[in-house]
């Protein structure tokens, strides 16, 4: 076989495990050998629509097998795989489709008026698999050739589409089989977008690759998580923090049965410790991460034994990644000195699509600069700080928002909550703390900021609190800081307080 990318990996696993179940959607059950006999057809079907070695495939849907069958149909004819996140509006589809230069969307419910070709899966793309050819295709695929181009959040300008080769995926999975304890009989809830790296590349891909099964679900539901967690006998699952407490906050969840549950992944921001404690009463533990699109994304891990010992940290890198907290002239910073998380190792991109300055200046030495601020401690654990760019200058201090968003997150009464800096004529600038409330909570700017006193330097502590309905999110759980900052920084504190 000459394919050794991803594309490769249905006919691999289909000799090994043919009658298995991969994936389950719905009503739907798809084994290995009828996934690998369904992405050789729709293989043959993109080949005749004009598809070729290096031509883009755009998938725009929800969580469904169809995703799963483009990538690996991509895959196997050497095609790129460029998934579409379906909470974009039309320009910024357009912008994506525009961008990656897309030969065809495949598409689930409404297309894209800018798709140059498209498929819509329904009956169009069962009749298309259908009249296809079943025949073996062994297009020559390398490890380094470019698998999928996934666009980053674009919480800052223009979303950058980062190149993914297929080894940078294959090493992720690896990394997430090692330092997770795969097994060929976990059964994954897939509920997390699979158009994000890490509901695809932290969860599915690795769970494929061992064997195991994945169950679609295209939209997350805490309620239905619940239930889906004893119906299929769930073990794997992966969320942001949110996803998880919204499942705590579940009139079920006290009886739910999660005696099926083994591993409980997390990313997108540090798990509060009264989520950990929630879940731990259940006999549950957190194994939490931080990754970012570029390295595929897993670059830190923080492991169960460590989960309440080391909360708030990121953990230590996995195990074919290598990561260093640097100053900007790339030397390691002290214990407890605040720097730079930069990483390099296989699974890190090769650059960004049609940005090659970019894509430079994106690496120093090597080493891929994340624009993410941590500390390292004594025992070499990360704890990632904040954006370098969301650093709070105050009076000539270093303020970073995360070190008092966790503190606040700590607060019975919040929720949620974001820290920006706001103008201050005598300190340049001073933290602002946006807090969603506890349902049913009273509402006291005083009384949250009294809460920090002792806990935080006074300079550290917000001059002022706003009070939110919601905060605005990626579709990935990641908090939108430039907008929060276009709702909340203004010199009026109140406009939001109940």
């Amino acid at each position: 076989m000459r394919n050794t990318g991803l594309g490769s990996w249905p006919a691999r696993r289909a000799r090994k495990t043919p009658h298995r179940t991969a994936l389950i959607h719905g009503d739907t059950r798809i084994s290995y050998a009828r996934l690998y006999e369904r992405t050789t057809r729709l293989a043959h079907a993109l080949r005749a629509r004009g598809v070729r070695r290096g031509d883009r495939v755009a998938y725009l849907g929800p969580n469904h097998p169809a995703y799963l069958e483009t990538l690996f149909a991509a895959g196997t004819l050497g095609a790129v795989f460029v998934p579409l996140n379906t909470r974009l509006a039309g320009p910024e589809i357009a912008y994506q489709l525009a961008d990656s230069g897309a030969k065809i969307l495949v598409h689930a419910g409404a297309g894209h008026p800018d798709a140059p070709a498209s498929l819509e899966v329904g009956p169009a793309y069962e009749e298309a698999l259908a009249s296809a050819s079943g025949d073996p295709i062994d297009e020559p695929v390398a490890a380094d050739d470019t698998c999928v181009i996934m666009y980053t959040s674009g919480t800052t300008g223009r979303p950058k589409g980062a190149m993914l080769t297929h080894a940078n995926l294959t090493w992720n999975a690896l990394n997430v089989l090692v330092d997770t304890d795969l097994v060929a009989d976990d059964r994954a809830l897939v509920s997390a977008p699979l158009f994000h790296t890490a509901g695809l590349n932290m969860l599915t891909l690795p769970v494929l690759l061992k064997g195991g099964t994945c169950v679609l679900v295209e939209s997350f539901d805490p309620a239905a998580t619940l239930e889906l967690i004893e119906r299929h006998r769930i073990t794997f699952m992966f969320g942001v923090p949110t996803m998880y407490d919204r499942v705590v906050r579940e009139p079920g969840w006290a009886d739910a049965d999660l005696s099926s549950l083994r591993l409980l992944t997390c990313g997108g921001s540090p798990v509060p410790l009264p989520l950990i404690t929630a879940y731990q009463q259940r006999g549950l533990t957190f194994l939490q991460g931080y990754g970012m699109t570029e390295a595929a994304p897993g670059t830190l891990f923080l492991d169960a034994e460590h989960a309440v010992s080391k909360a708030g940290s990121a953990g230590v890198p996995h195990f074919f990644s290598d990561v260093r907290v640097v100053r900007p002239d790339l030397t390691p910073v002290d214990v407890g000195e605040t720097g730079e998380v930069v990483v390099r190792g296989p699974h890190v991109m090769a650059g960004y699509w049609g940005l090659p300055e970019e894509s430079a200046a994106a690496f120093a030495d090597g080493w891929f600069r994340s624009g993410d601020a941590a500390r390292v401690d004594e025992d070499g654990y990360v704890r990632i700080v904040d954006r370098i760019k969301d650093m709070i200058i105050s009076g000539g201090e270093n303020v970073y928002p995360a070190e008092i968003e966790d503190l606040l997150l700590a607060h019975p009464d919040v929720v949620e909550c974001a820290v920006i800096g706001v103008p201050d004529p005598a300190w340049g600038e001073v933290p602002r703390a946006v807090v969603v409330p506890r349902a049913g909570s009273v509402a006291d700017p005083e009384a949250i900021l009294a809460f920090l006193s002792g806990r935080l330097a006074k300079y550290k502590i917000p001059k002022s609190v706003v009070f939110a309905d919601e905060l605005p999110r990626t579709a990935s759980g990641k908090l939108l800081k430039s907008r929060v900052r276009y709702r909340y920084g203004t010199d009026s504190p109140v406009k939001d307080t109940p």
